[in-house]
């Protein structure tokens, strides 16, 4: 199996890429995130693929990160989606908000991907939710992709808030408020603390 190709990018639209490998040109079907993450065309580039194999095709799918390409291979393992409905939901929501849309039991949110519907939303819930750790469902609830070192205090609380049973809009909310009069870089202990107490 094809688990990742690098070298030159030679062709590149939103949802398909050609990378140049050796002096072989492989066509990688892509989502949007992972696309707006590439270089410019004739830049070296490294994508992680998932090598799907049928009767009459073999087909690569690529991506940037490997959350992506994680979720990818979740959504193929539920009964009625396939790798186009995949890219697509990949598309339309990021990987947190996937996570976030299972964890909060959003079906409706699932069922504005194209192609997914009412039915195929629910089994996504009920397929996914237990195969997302309690910290990767609480993180994706706090709406961080990917903090940056002055988020990760903020981050850390709004978690430890939301894990004693605190709504996510509340928790953030509380946070801020704290962070907004914090003067001294109080640690996440801290923080949560004074959230509590409204200070």
């Amino acid at each position: 199996m094809i688990t990742f190709l690098e070298g030159q990018l030679v062709d590149k639209q939103p949802t398909r890429i050609v990378m140049n490998v050796g002096g072989v040109g492989y066509e990688v079907f892509i989502p949007l995130s992972s696309y707006d993450r590439l270089g410019a065309v004739n830049e070296r580039c490294k994508l992680l693929t998932y090598h799907y194999v049928r009767e009459d095709a073999q087909i690569l799918y690529g991506f940037v990160t490997d959350g992506e390409r994680r979720m990818f291979e979740l959504l193929l393992s539920i009964n009625g989606i396939g790798p186009k409905i995949a890219l697509s939901a990949l598309s339309g929501l990021s990987v947190r908000e996937l996570k976030a849309a299972v964890a909060e039991n959003d079906v409706k949110r699932l069922n504005s991907i194209s192609g997914v519907g009412r039915k195929t939303a629910e089994r996504m819930v009920i397929e996914l939710r237990d195969k997302f750790s309690e910290g990767e469902a609480l993180e994706a609830m706090t709406g961080a992709d990917e903090p940056g070192p002055g988020d990760v205090r903020m981050r850390d609380a709004v978690l430890a808030l939301i894990s004693l049973g605190y709504k996510q809009a509340d928790a953030q909310k509380m946070v801020r408020n704290v962070v907004a009069t914090d003067t001294d870089g109080s640690g996440v202990e801290e923080i949560v603390r004074r959230a509590l107490m409204g200070k």
